[in-house]
């Protein structure tokens, strides 16, 4: 209350206003003191925040960890289904190579249908089908299959005499072995 509020000292005061003048004037009570925070309660809430946030945080670290780890594996899974789907098609289209193979052997292999062939061997090149296998090669077994045997005088190491089918990889892998005929050291 302001000093034109007070009341004079010889007028009778009404309960209300007795009760606002107490509380404006009374001390802080025990009770009142009591439920103050301190510097221990406020260190003990600091302590709490603190692990609630370390705990958040490592929550966050782990679901990004997980995030991570599953972006990668369907990058994996989905870069080895596309170069399955390569395989296959090209596994499909071995026949139709070898039989432009055999049309350019025998000199079959003009016009129109040159470029046809050529296209198609040029857009299997680009997604990684080489053919190998040539007369003169070191044999190699695991890229070779040996249909026939010869001895020969002035062989030094076991090679490549004849190739009856090339060989076919896809991005270093061997589709197909090219299938030969080997000379072999007297």
């Amino acid at each position: 209350m302001s000093n034109e509020e007070q009341q004079p000292v010889d007028q009778p005061v009404t309960p209300d206003e007795a009760d606002e003048l107490v509380a404006e004037s009374a001390p802080v009570e025990p009770e009142v003191a009591h439920r103050l925070p301190d510097d221990a309660i406020v260190a003990a809430k600091i302590g709490e925040l603190e692990e609630l946030a370390s705990e958040r945080t490592a929550d966050l670290q782990r679901l990004q960890a997980e995030y991570a780890n599953y972006k990668k594996r369907v990058d994996r899974d989905r870069a080895l289904a596309r170069a399955g789907g390569i395989e296959t098609i090209v596994l499909d289209l071995l026949p139709v190579l070898d039989s432009i193979e055999a049309a350019r052997e025998h000199d079959e292999l003009t016009g129109g249908f040159k470029l046809v062939a050529d296209e198609l061997e040029r857009l299997t090149g680009k997604y990684g089908l080489a053919v190998y296998g040539e007369v003169g090669d070191v044999f190699d077994p695991n890229v070779h299959e040996a249909l026939m045997h010869v001895p020969m005088a002035g062989v030094k190491v076991t090679t490549v005499s004849a190739i009856m089918q090339k060989g076919v990889r896809l991005n270093d892998r061997v589709l197909r072995a090219a299938r030969v005929g080997v000379a072999e050291p007297e």
